[in-house]
């Protein structure tokens, strides 16, 4: 078995007492129970069959939660249970709401089975976490980070003959990448040409610059936009993600539709494509294994110190060492530190493991930072949760904001800086994304995100009926304004231009049911500042040049977006570059 195979399912738990002694029988009663509790997206369902007394099956019955991130801890929790016979089970690190849920559920499942709090309290475990064999490693390329653009950096590299080791601190893989909607931007893709859309690097690049104020290093920019077709026809071709062949989405801040988008529209599509390559390269992938500190010989990058398992671990690597660690956006200090305007007033649309581990890592060893103020939130986001919402992505087919009052106030096709600020001056810092069935049989994210949608619907956050007053007076909006403000909108739809705001994007008419109206607010989603690369991906020095064997892909690059990134460029930018920092790591 591979050590990427051995490590995925280790999170087991080596427990001292299991049920023998419960209640007054000495076994669980036998049967089927069903419990539910509330995990970090909704309901989580889990069907336990009890047998001979003991815990023989668990089933997820209904679920919300993130594939490859809460569902992988109900996943792994849900076995080492089984196999352990015993509900004193570890969390999964970086999905801890998820995997307290499951030991919420099955607390409950085993009182019903006949186990008293006495007994469940009295058994002791020891949590073992999955440990790596040694202590020293060694490797010709180390990776950190198992997200979109380590996985990328991970597989160049093992293609191009490197033995390749990759370090992720959580259970699972995927970081950002896996939670967000996939797009990624591309400038003369095979879907434009099916489409009839005409487009161009230069486009694509000026689009790009123009978004982030111009703050931007025009020369990664470049890189990216001219790289955006070979990224994610390796994607296509040798990862093997499928996409959506109807579907080419206009972001906001684009001048044309632009953005593959793979199926599910889910990123996840994409990881989990990219961690089954890894699986049949060979590549070892340590979980749990969490990066502290970069090994440094005469001004040299050598390797890596990490911790797994309790015990430190040196992974020496011959050729260099990629960052692919991500942002920072959900380390609220840290966002303070470089703009005080992002405290923890805001929820996330980061997983959780996005501290910005791998800045502080290489700022340690003499790395230049840049853009570092520069902090993006997502307009469009789950107001009790912080997630972002697919749902709403309904505005990309020409759904509208309107405010408490029922009356529009931005355009909803710019860019997600403006839009976020626009919101948070409404009332109740929050919007109403309205469409009908014009738009909804457009986009269909209903229907593509039907967990999500009735999630939304059962936590009143969103409404549907057959008319625009009832949708309106079940979302507390003024429906008179609401109303008029939508026949108005209709009006400039038959006129084709919206002298109000200049609505750029899908541009359709809301004027048949049923309605819906969704309320969204913004969460920090981007961290726009991080090291500084160079067009080889090689970090930079605060005293000039480049770190030797350091390189660095993905959110934890600065200088790439400016002060705004443009929805669908995380993806591009994080496959461009990672494929760039694995080819050129080779080199050394």
């Amino acid at each position: 078995m591979k050590l990427y195979q051995k490590i995925t399912c280790a999170l087991l738990i080596v427990c001292a007492a299991v049920f023998t002694a419960c209640g007054g029988s000495g076994k669980l009663k036998d049967g089927t129970y069903t419990e539910s509790s509330v995990g970090h997206n909704g309901t989580l369902t889990l069907e336990t069959v009890i047998k001979d007394g003991k815990i023989a099956d668990i089933k997820t019955v209904e679920s919300s939660e993130t594939k490859g991130l809460g569902q992988a801890a109900v996943d792994l929790l849900c076995r080492a249970i089984v196999e352990n016979n015993s509900i004193q089970v570890d969390t999964l690190t970086g999905a801890t709401i998820s995997s307290n849920c499951v030991k919420r559920i099955m607390q409950e499942t085993v009182k019903k089975a006949g186990a008293s709090d006495k007994t469940i309290a009295s058994m002791a475990a020891v949590a073992v976490r999955p440990a790596a064999e040694k202590t020293s490693y060694e490797y010709d390329i180390v990776v950190i980070g198992a997200g979109g653009a380590g996985l990328t950096a991970a597989i160049t590299a093992k293609q191009g003959g490197a033995s390749v080791a990759v370090l992720e601190k959580n259970g699972f893989a995927g970081g950002n990448t896996m939670v967000s909607g996939g797009g990624l931007n591309v400038a003369g893709s095979d879907l434009q040409q099916k489409n009839g859309i005409t487009d161009s690097v230069e486009k694509f690049t000026e689009d790009t610059l123009k978004g982030g104020d111009y703050k931007n290093d025009p020369v990664l920019v470049g890189i990216m936009a001219r790289n955006s077709v070979a990224a994610y026809n390796w994607l296509r071709d040798d990862i093997g993600v499928p996409f959506m062949q109807e579907r080419v989405q206009q972001f906001g801040g684009h001048s044309v539709p632009r953005a593959c988008v793979p199926v599910g529209n889910s990123g996840y599509t994409i990881t989990e494509a990219l961690v089954k390559k890894c699986e049949t390269l060979g590549i070892d992938i340590f979980y749990e294994t969490k990066a502290v500190k970069l090994l440094k010989e005469n001004d040299v990058v050598t390797g890596v110190e990490a911790e797994n398992g309790g015990k430190t671990v040196s992974f020496v690597a011959k050729k260099g060492v990629v960052l692919a660690t991500g942002g920072f956006g959900a380390n609220v200090a840290m966002r303070v530190e470089y703009n005080p305007a992002y405290g923890s007033e805001y929820k996330t649309t980061c997983i959780q493991a996005a501290q910005g581990d791998g800045i502080v890592m290489a700022q340690a060893v003499g790395a230049k930072l840049v853009d570092m103020g520069y902090i993006q939130v997502y307009p469009t986001c789950n107001p009790k949760t912080g997630i972002i919402s697919y749902v709403a992505n309904s505005r990309f087919d020409g759904a509208v904001l309107v405010n408490k009052e029922g009356h529009r106030f931005v355009n909803e096709g710019g860019r997600r800086d403006v839009i976020s600020q626009a919101i948070l001056a409404q009332t109740d810092k929050c919007a109403y994304l309205v469409w009908g069935s014009e738009i909804e049989s457009a986009g269909k994210m209903t229907q593509i995100h039907a967990k999500e949608f009735e999630q939304l619907k059962a936590t009143n956050l969103l409404v549907q009926a057959d008319t625009l007053e009832d949708a309106a007076k079940a979302a507390g909006i003024d429906a008179a304004a609401l109303a008029a403000e939508i026949a108005e909108f209709n009006s400039f739809v038959d006129g084709k231009k919206d002298p109000k705001f200049q609505k750029t994007g899908a541009f359709r008419k809301i004027a048949e049911g049923p309605f819906y109206i969704e309320t969204v607010t913004p969460s920090t989603h981007h961290t726009m500042g991080g090291v500084a690369i160079d067009a080889q991906t090689r970090v930079q020095s605060v005293s000039g040049g480049a770190i030797k064997r350091l390189f660095a892909a993905g959110e934890v690059v600065g200088g790439i977006h400016g002060t705004n990134r443009l929805g669908g460029n995380a993806i591009t930018d994080i496959i461009v570059f990672g494929r760039i920092a694995g080819s050129e790591a080779l080199k050394d």
